[in-house]
């Protein structure tokens, strides 16, 4: 996947995780008022826009429609997303809570097979655009789209006024073919969004929300130093600094799950997330994991944890002993799940 980033020149490129070669484009904050291309001469595209946060089974379906229509009229595909929520700029008080990582979320784009991803600079200039503004200065004349997709509930534009036909009108006008998706379809639940996702990670079901992400929900951090108690009862823990403070945590409670290490080894885990109620009254959240069959330092090296299943809420127990005995059969639990597992590697 190509990745085209108008939001920052190539100077300040962060590496990404992507399968193949990058290009940047200077000249992002001069978007809207120079009307130049920075897209190489020949390409147009069909393409699809927003913030594609967590990369789901429905952005998925919509992509393949971009890739399927694009590659029966001989174009590229292209995905056009932003660097930060809307709302983020639009509110300065307003901190989204995110499926991905910026990263993350570029490799999972990569992992559908687009041929591009441009990165647009929100801002509020932007934002004042009406939809037949947008369509027309910045997707028909400065990125070259010839085909835009439309989500079966995408809005955008000022105020999100317009809809679905109104978008059809401006193409017809500048033309540009605008065509509806359909929606994507998952037994169980009547749709399929970011939305729904994270509601099903803040009740603890990560089974389900695994289910419409196509891939185990992830936390990456840096490992801190603790209270060091879970050492203590023969339970050490890892806790967790998160790279992305703003990224949705699950439920508090206990989760089977897997743990991979920066040199790529995996290992089998308990985590837990909560305010540790047995030994303390703080209202801090935690999030720390218990590596089975590890024996070393971790402090200061970066780790990942897929989340499997969910095991049993937060308890505050009556004493050390109890939590010791509980914590036990909560491993054998985890064990079992993660034995039991056998799609660990099918995602």
């Amino acid at each position: 996947m190509k990745i085209i980033d108008l939001a920052k020149g190539k100077e300040s490129n962060d590496p990404v995780l992507v399968p193949s070669g990058e290009l940047f484009f200077p000249g992002g904050k001069e978007l809207l008022s120079t009307g130049d291309t920075f897209l190489p001469s020949g390409h147009t595209f069909v393409a699809t826009v927003g913030f594609f946060d967590g990369v789901h089974v429905g952005h998925r379906h919509l992509i393949e429609q971009v890739k399927g229509e694009a590659w029966r009229r001989g174009l590229s595909s292209a995905v056009v997303t932003f660097p930060v929520h809307p709302r983020e700029v639009l509110q300065s008080d307003y901190r989204p809570l995110l499926l991905n990582e910026r990263e993350e979320k570029l490799s999972l784009l990569a992992s559908t097979g687009v041929d591009c991803c441009v990165i647009l600079p929100f801002t509020e200039a932007l934002s004042q655009l009406t939809a037949e503004e947008f369509m027309r200065r910045v997707l028909k004349e400065t990125l070259r789209v010839d085909t835009l997709f439309v989500g079966y509930d995408h809005r955008f534009g000022r105020d999100r006024a317009e809809g679905y036909e109104a978008y059809v009108h401006h193409g017809e006008v500048m033309g540009m073919k605008v065509l509806l998706a359909s929606r994507y379809q998952v037994d169980g639940f009547s749709s399929v969004s970011s939305s729904r996702v994270r509601s099903l990670l803040q009740s603890g079901n990560v089974q389900d929300a695994n289910r419409l992400l196509s891939y185990r929900y992830t936390l990456s951090g840096t490992i801190v130093p603790g209270n060091r108690v879970g050492r203590t009862i023969g339970f050490p823990t890892a806790n967790i600094q998160l790279c992305e403070p703003n990224k949705v945590i699950p439920a508090k409670g206990v989760y089977a799950v897997r743990v991979r290490l920066k040199d790529n080894e995996v290992y089998p885990g308990m985590l837990y997330i909560g305010t540790r109620p047995t030994f303390n009254r703080e209202s801090t959240v935690s999030v720390e994991v218990n590596l089975f069959s590890f024996d070393g330092d971790l402090y200061g090296q970066s780790l990942s944890v897929e989340f499997i299943d969910f095991v049993r809420g937060e308890v505050k127990f009556n004493s050390k002993e109890e939590l010791v005995a509980r914590l036990h059969r909560d491993k054998e639990e985890v064990m079992k799940i993660l034995g039991d597992c056998t799609s660990l590697s099918s995602f």
